[in-house]
Formats: structure tokens, sequence, C-alpha cells
């Protein structure tokens, strides 16, 4: 059985993660494959991560909100999957939305989810404002320090999760890492990714040859900049309440990086046909070939021994307009479901306003920015 890890570097824009600036990301696309056009389940940590773990959409594995819902507990996660065929599990994480709280510590052995209070001393997972909780992380020197010292007492086969969440608000990038930068939210995904690096470079330090090693790089979801990239919609674009990701289903948001290397699988290849995050669970048990559960995500092998397959119709959900609106500043907020399609007659997709009358259809290869969506107005009870 061969070892795993998994690097998850929150909050980055498949956009940037792409743009060739990244050396840790581009040495992994070419040692492995890239794959182009991968959409995240909800715009949300522990929802999306949730999917990852499971290959489940959130209507299966239960959590639909961010302060609302834990794991399903007849639901189970790739670590335990992992951990019952022999392997030693460890994960550490950085920020409120992988706390212990929502299950997703389930099969890991050692699962490290501390940080540190909010500035005003307050418990960061009781606060509900993505935004603000992005002031409680654990830092990448730290997440890389605690993963190497775990793996380091560990007998093989290993799965190991790392967690990176420096991407997200509020953009102050603590070091310069000589990665050229057209904003400070560029600098913060340089910043994780050169910690990316070190986390590499410390597993092979260590005696793991990164060629036998079985490595699925992702982000839970983007980032939405209210103006830095052309297909932003935040703010003063039209929606105010968006802050960073959350309310909305764009791309901005919900497209995502994903990247597979590991032993037996090409290198340097690239998929445009149309993934998702739910797929990675069933794809890793494929390639060690364990059994695969029952789910909503499919394996992607294909890919691997074709070049090329089938693209797939991609969900995505978002009820955190739910607990947006609580406030009391935006009585009219609804959640949001999406399909996003990738086909012979292109990229489209249609996005519901839950237990509103309003579904909006957006022709992607025409209208890459979903500057330009059509309206169409429902009967009510045929929202999803």
């Amino acid at each position: 059985m061969g070892n795993v890890l998994f690097v998850s570097l929150d909050t980055v824009r498949a956009d940037v993660a792409y743009s060739g600036r990244m050396p840790g990301i581009e040495a992994l696309r070419r040692r492995g494959v890239t794959f182009r056009q991968a959409i995240s389940s909800a715009p949300l940590t522990p929802i999306s991560h949730a999917s990852v773990f499971t290959g489940l959409q959130p209507t299966r594995h239960g959590i639909r909100h961010l302060l609302r819902e834990k794991l399903r507990p007849d639901v189970t996660t790739i670590a335990e999957r992992l951990r019952a065929a022999g392997y030693n599990t460890g994960a550490v994480v950085s920020c409120p939305g992988m706390n212990k709280w929502y299950g997703l510590d389930r099969g890991f052995d050692f699962y490290d989810d501390e940080i540190p209070r909010l500035p005003d001393g307050s418990d960061p997972l009781t606060v509900g404002d993505v935004k603000m909780r992005g002031l409680a992380l654990k830092r990448a020197p730290l997440v890389v320090d605690r993963a190497l010292e775990w793996l380091a007492g560990q007998q093989e086969p290993f799965f190991l999760f790392a967690h990176f969440f420096d991407a997200h608000w509020p953009y102050e990038p603590p070091e310069d890492v000589g990665v050229p930068v057209d904003n400070p939210y560029e600098g913060e995904v340089a910043y994780s990714d050169h910690y990316l690096q070190r986390l590499l470079a410390g597993i092979e330090e260590q005696g793991h040859a990164l060629d036998d090693l079985l490595i699925v790089l992702f982000s839970d979801h983007g980032e939405d900049l209210a103006g830095w990239y052309p297909n932003d919609h935040a703010g003063d674009l039209g929606h105010p309440y968006e802050e960073g990701h959350g309310c909305l289903l764009f791309d901005a948001t919900q497209h995502v990086p994903m990247i597979f290397s590991g032993p037996g699988l090409p290198r340097g290849a690239a998929v445009d046909s149309q993934v998702r995050l739910v797929d990675i669970a069933p794809t890793v048990l494929d390639l060690l070939g364990m059994e695969k559960a029952d789910g909503d995500g499919a394996s992607l092998t294909e890919f691997f021994t074709d070049g090329e397959g089938t693209s797939r119709p991609a969900y995505s959900e978002t009820y955190y307009p739910e607990e947006r609106r609580a406030d009391g500043q935006y009585p009219d907020l609804l959640p949001l479901t999406s399909v996003r399609f990738s086909d012979d007659a292109g990229r489209r997709k249609v996005i519901w306003h839950v237990g509103g009358d309003r579904v909006d259809a957006y022709d992607l290869t025409a209208d890459p920015h979903e500057q330009q969506g059509q309206a169409l107005v429902v009967p009510g009870d045929q929202q999803g």
C-alpha cells in the first residue's frame, strides 16, 4: 500500500494557482496531472472538505451551513477507510472551519486543530462571519513543522493531511517569498506555496521519495476579491453581502485547483474536462486498489489511462445566505444551488435561488466572467 498526502490550499482561486508563478504548484504539475476545470461543492471550508473526505455532496454528508451541522454519524470518511486498511493517519489543520466539532477528524489518529482565539478573545468557532474567522489561523510554518514532526514518528503506510489557511482574508503575507505578485492576496498564495515546497522537501528528507507518494493538492474554494479579478462579483460589483466567499456560486469561488501525482500516473499532463472535488475520495481508493463506497463522486482513473475522459456535471450549493441574513441587513438573501455543465456545446451554468422564483443561466464559453446571465422566472415550488 502506498503512502498518501493530501494538501489543501484553502481559499485559492484556480486562475491564481495556475498562473505559472507558484513554484511549488508548478513542480507538482510537472510531476502529475492538472485538472484545469475542477469544481467545488460549496464555497465554505467545512462543507467542501466534507465532500472531499467522503465523496458525497452536502445533501448526503450533512454539513450544509457554516455553524449548524456536523458530519452525519453514518457517513464514512476516507481517513476511516485508510485507517481500517492499516494506515497511520495524521492531520494538521489551521482554521475554525476544520475544527473537530464538525466531525472532520474522524479516522485520524492525530488531528491538530489548535488555533488562536480572535483578537478580542472570543472563540472563533462561534463566529459566523467567514471574513472575521480569518483572524484565527495557524500559519503555514507551524503547519509544516507539526506535520513533519508527526510524520517522523510514523511507520508506513501513512496518510497525511496538511491544511494551509494563509490565503484567507485579511491578505497580509508575513514575508516576501520572492514571487512576483499583483496584490496582497496573491502574496498570501505565494506564501502558502513556499511552505508547500518546505513540506515536500521535509518529507523527502525523512526518506520518503515524492515519486512513490500519492499526492492530491486542491483548494476547497476560491475567493471573490470585489474587483481585483475580471470575474469578481462581490462588494460594489453588485453583491455587497459577499465577504470573499460563502454567498455566491460564481467561478471566482467554485473553480479550484486540483492536482494528482504519484506512482504510475502521467507526468506533466493537463485535463480540460470538467471534474469535481467530490471525485477525490473514490479516485484515491481506486488507485490504492480498495473497494469504493457508494457515493456522489466517481473515480478519475479514466483520465490517467486514456488522457481524456468524460466531463461530469458539477453540483454546488450554499445555504450560508440563511446565516448571513440573520443579522437583518440582507433580509432578501436566498440560498443558491447550481449545476455547471461542460460538453461539446461548451460550458454552461445554471444557478437556482432556493425559495425564490429566479433562475440564472450563463454561457461560460461566450461569457466566462459570468456577467451576462439570462434570468428565468419559474414557479417557486420548482426550486432546488
